[in-house]
């Protein structure tokens, strides 16, 4: 299912973490709250994971919000280093940027994005992920917040209504 707004139509779509599922915290809340966010549970490497989200969005015409938690963040960013013409923001919950074999792109990816994490985020921490970020996006925007890495007092408190549209 699509959101259509001002003439153009986008499709938000959340990305769980490598631990996670389509059962989480984080989309049984969209669920309840946001039925329209497509999700698909996600296995195996980056690369294999990137390539099951290619085959689930191949055949979508329309313009891509990609909310990616941990390491569906990782694979937002990694997706968006691909697509960057089919993806209309960016919103990641406490990315897996500082993962190893991550490489910011040799130039600035374009797309609009959200960055929210936790300071007392200890499986990706701001001092890492940060950095990360701002050698991959142009259009950063960085919410450090009073919290953790699953982020449960910030995650429900955001402005999801204006970020999935």
């Amino acid at each position: 299912m699509s959101v259509t707004t001002n003439n153009a139509s986008v499709t938000p779509i959340f990305l769980h973490g490598r631990e996670s599922s389509i059962k989480g915290t984080k989309a049984r809340w969209f669920t309840a709250h946001f039925p329209m966010v497509r999700m698909w549970n996600f296995d195996g490497d980056l690369n294999q994971r990137l390539h099951q989200l290619e085959h689930h969005t191949r055949d979508m015409q329309d313009r891509l919000i990609l909310v990616g938690s941990s390491f569906g963040g990782l694979m937002a960013a990694c997706f968006a280093r691909m697509h960057a013409q089919r993806c209309k923001r960016l919103v990641l919950l406490a990315p897996a940027l500082n993962f190893d074999e991550y490489q910011p792109p040799e130039q600035l990816l374009e797309v609009p994005t959200l960055l929210v994490i936790g300071r007392h985020d200890t499986v990706c921490p701001p001092d890492l992920v940060l950095p990360a970020a701002r050698k991959t996006f142009s259009r950063l925007t960085e919410c450090c917040v009073d919290d953790d890495h699953m982020l449960h007092q910030t995650f429900p408190k955001l402005d999801w209504g204006q970020l999935l549209t």
